[in-house]
């Protein structure tokens, strides 16, 4: 069975604003890889941003999607975050970052109320985000001797691989990547012309 080797994400940073009874949500979005961009990103908002109540986020890592945390930053429990991550969950984002920042309206919007605001704020931010599909690769080190060159390039060249590296001396060596479910066949496409590769870690 072959992996899930694609995933959605968001191209660049978007805004979003929801407005409910004199509380402005302003939505921010982020294409993010780390959880150190993540800290960034909400010092960065809380600067901007430092007479605001709340700064309420959520986030989810990784192609397999399985780093995700919501904060509800002093919001009633489950009120905040949970809605946030929900929408990036139901839009099937990964290496994203949602941050709500709320400034008070004076008037309380009750549970509901804040659920269905910080869900309106995050729907309007990824509304507003270019949502990209990416591909998961895999690198992948071939070594040679420098008569193969023709028949490596040929296989290069047939199946799209994408040359990071190369050193063309009197022993070759190459780095490349590979789509995640062609991985095994470039690999078997290799050793036929008695080539061999070895994975290398991102």
């Amino acid at each position: 069975m072959l992996f899930e080797d694609t995933y959605f994400t968001i191209a660049k940073p978007a805004e979003g604003l929801y407005k409910d009874k004199g509380s402005k949500f302003i939505a921010y979005s982020f294409p993010v890889s780390a959880e150190e961009e993540i800290k960034k990103h909400l010092s960065d908002l809380r600067k901007q941003h430092h007479s605001a109540r709340h700064h309420c986020y959520a986030y989810r890592l990784g192609a397999d999607k399985l780093i995700y945390r919501s904060n509800d930053d002093g919001e009633p429990s489950g009120t905040a975050g949970k809605p946030i991550l929900g929408q990036i969950n139901s839009k099937d984002l990964t290496d994203v970052l949602i941050v709500v920042v709320r400034y008070f309206g004076g008037t309380l919007l009750g549970v509901s109320g804040l659920i269905n605001a910080y869900k309106q704020a995050a729907i309007d931010v990824i509304n507003n985000a270019t949502i990209i599909e990416k591909i998961v690769t895999e690198l992948f080190e071939i070594k040679f001797d420098y008569l193969q060159m023709n028949d490596v390039m040929k296989i290069i060249k047939d199946e799209n691989l994408e040359i990071k590296s190369q050193n063309f001396e009197l022993n070759c060596s190459l780095v490349f990547s590979v789509r995640k479910n062609n991985s095994l066949k470039v690999q078997e496409m290799f050793s036929k012309i008695k080539c061999s590769t070895s994975p290398l870690n991102p």
